[in-house]
């Protein structure tokens, strides 16, 4: 894969590109992906919230109209391109900043540090995800006229409002960053080597689908406790704790139930990661040679 790896600690210390490129391609990879995936994710989520099947979930969706397809895309388009854009510059800057001031942690720590820390700073874009969530649930159709709607009659209910469910994207944020810059470069390193542009871009496409569709299956439970607690406005908070023994309790008392819907999730993690995965790459090295000259 690319430079995020055992390159790390000696990229900090020499010269590296500046950290716009590392935000731009990111931004842009995810950008791609969610006018890509969007749909697909939409039926996820009403199975994560009322834990329905997949048919009956993409009923509900396609009895809506074409016209309510997209309707809540505006804020996963911004939280995602930020960020992701977040995700990967932040990984870049902290990587550096810890690796040149911390020179007696092993490469390991500093990597996994970066990636947690990158993580949860990405929170602070939580109320993009809350609108999103709530545009996505059919029960508000004609409560809210867009996002914009969302947003001001969200913060009718207070600035808390936006940031419910935080717990729950704090405990998936930093070890799936984690997890990710772990994985990545290690599944890419067991596939074929590439000699042409495309395989290249066929081998990060795999290396970031496989690697993504491994987080999203273990972090799933998270995002179904997320999406019920999201789906809320108004009223008491309740911890992840709570929310998850509710939800556990609703559905048998049975682990398996909690990860109702993870087939779909998997499938389009599978595609969301590997084009996220190979339009950075591609990004990043477009921007390189331009950069250069090359």
């Amino acid at each position: 894969m690319s430079h995020q790896g055992s390159t790390i600690t000696a990229a900090a210390m020499t010269g590296h590109a500046p950290d716009w490129v590392e935000y731009t391609c990111g931004g842009g990879a995810a950008f791609f992906n969610i006018i890509i995936t969007f749909p697909l994710h939409k039926i996820i989520f009403r199975q994560q919230v009322f834990g329905i099947t997949g048919a009956e979930a993409f009923k509900q969706v396609r009895n809506e109209g074409l016209s309510q397809v997209y309707r809540g895309v505006l804020p996963p388009l911004l939280q995602k391109t930020c960020s992701v854009s977040l995700m990967f510059g932040l990984y870049d800057q902290y990587s550096r900043i810890l690796a040149s001031n911390c020179s007696f942690l092993p490469q390991s720590t500093v990597l996994h540090t970066a990636a947690i820390l990158s993580g949860t700073t990405e929170a602070i874009l939580v109320p993009f995800e809350r609108v999103q969530t709530i545009l996505q649930d059919q029960r508000r159709n004609h409560r809210y006229n867009n996002t914009l709607h969302a947003f001001s009659s969200l913060g009718k209910h207070g600035f808390r409002e936006y940031y419910r469910g935080l717990s729950a994207i704090l405990l998936r944020n930093g070890p799936s960053n984690a997890v990710f810059f772990g994985l990545r470069d290690k599944v890419g390193a067991l596939l074929p080597e590439a000699t042409t542009p495309t395989g290249n871009a066929s081998k990060h496409f795999v290396s970031g689908a496989v690697t993504g569709a491994f987080i999203s299956t273990v972090f799933f439970p998270v995002n179904v406790v997320k999406s019920r607690m999201q789906s809320k406005i108004g009223g008491k908070f309740r911890s992840f704790a709570y929310t998850f023994r509710k939800i556990y309790n609703e559905r048998n008392c049975k682990l398996r139930n909690m990860f109702v819907g993870v087939h779909l999730n998997y499938s389009r993690a599978l595609i969301s990661w590997g084009i996220i995965n190979s339009a950075y790459e591609i990004l990043k090295k477009m921007l390189d040679e331009t950069r250069t000259g090359s």
